[in-house]
């Protein structure tokens, strides 16, 4: 199970892409800019919860 150590990785992908798009509907004046930044900040609460669930079960 070496693969969930990267994984996390794919969490900051996603905010980084959400960020963006969100960025981008903002400027558009689109409504939907409000969605696209709780989804990345979902994301990025992800990538801790799973980085820190990795280590924990490193400890054990």
């Amino acid at each position: 199970m070496a693969y969930l150590k990267y994984t996390q990785y794919v969490y900051i992908l996603f905010a980084l892409f959400f960020i963006y798009d969100g960025v981008i509907k903002l400027n558009e004046g689109n409504e939907g800019y409000p969605l696209s930044f709780v989804i990345a900040g979902m994301a990025v609460f992800m990538f801790f919860f799973r980085r820190r669930f990795l280590n924990r079960n490193k400890k054990q």
